[in-house]
Order: C-alpha cells, then sequence, then structure tokens
C-alpha cells in the first residue's frame, strides 16, 4: 500500500488535472459549451436516452441537464421525440449536424492532446489511460446519492429450523 506523502502527492495533482480540464474546453468552439458538449458526447457514446437518463449520466440536476439540452436543441444538434413507451417523455437523439459537431469537438481535443504529450510515447499514453480507468474504477459511481438510480431493496429470507 502506498505511504501517507503518496496520497498527498496525488490529491495535488488530481486537483491540478482541473487545469487540463480547462486547456481542454478552451479549444471547443464557442457556440459548443463544456455542458453542450458533455451532453453531445453521452448521447454519442451510449445513443438515443431520455432526458432522465442524461441527467443520471452527466451527475448533474434535472434543471441543469434541460438547459444544456435546449442549448443543443436550438442549435439542431439533437432531437427530441415522444417517447412510445410514456408520451410523456421525450427521447433525445443526435441528429446529422449534431454527429458533426459531436466530430469536431473529437478532432479538436485529440488535437490538443497530441500537441501536449507530443514527447510522450504510445506505451506512455497507454499506460495514463490505463491507469485513469483503474483509478475511476476504484471510485466506482461518484454521483451524489440523490443523482444516483434507485436500486431495488431484494428482501433477504432466513430460514428458520421451522421452515426447514
Amino acid at each position: 500500500m502506498a505511504e501517507q506523502a503518496q496520497f498527498e502527492e496525488l490529491a495535488r495533482q488530481l486537483s491540478a488535472v482541473g487545469a487540463v480540464k480547462r486547456d481542454l474546453v478552451r479549444v471547443l468552439p464557442t457556440d459548443c459549451p463544456g455542458g453542450s458538449a458533455a451532453v453531445l458526447t453521452l448521447l454519442g457514446r451510449h445513443g438515443d436516452m431520455r432526458m432522465s437518463k442524461l441527467a443520471e449520466l452527466l451527475a448533474v440536476d434535472l434543471s441543469v441537464t434541460s438547459r444544456h439540452v435546449a442549448h443543443v436543441a436550438a442549435r439542431g444538434w439533437i432531437e427530441r421525440h415522444p417517447d412510445p413507451a410514456d408520451k410523456r417523455s421525450r427521447i433525445l437523439r443526435l441528429t446529422p449536424a449534431g454527429l458533426e459537431q459531436l466530430d469536431e469537438l473529437s478532432q479538436r481535443t485529440s488535437q490538443l492532446l497530441a500537441e501536449r504529450l507530443s514527447d510522450w510515447t504510445d506505451d506512455e499514453v497507454g499506460q495514463l489511460i490505463g491507469l485513469m480507468t483503474r483509478l475511476r474504477s476504484s471510485f466506482g459511481d461518484c454521483r451524489p446519492p440523490s443523482a444516483r438510480p434507485l436500486t431495488p431493496v431484494v428482501e433477504k429470507t432466513t430460514r428458520t429450523p421451522a421452515s426447514t
């Protein structure tokens, strides 16, 4: 197990990752702020979904998600269709313009990372990806309890001598 000093240094380094995220946001088009980029990215990764699912994946309140969705919908990057299973809900879907915008976002962020990590080997980049994936996995579901999906409570049954 790592020593206390190593964990303290890790905490400092993780705090500094905010600077990397800010640089990534700076390369986004002016009409596509970080929240909008996140909406497009999640729809691109997970496919069509309800607003409630998107809010869950974004780990933000439904009202915040609604503002992000309104922004991308106003630009024609997504469509909102009635959910056949529940007419009160809407299914969010990327449009061809949204797919183009998502491709633009990917190109811009990939180019920035390629520039900043130009002195890294492919193996080092792969190691970083693996370690960050493992770190994220170690933390599990980092969403606040209010943003986590409800899990059904399974009643545990115990057998008594009389029931055996």
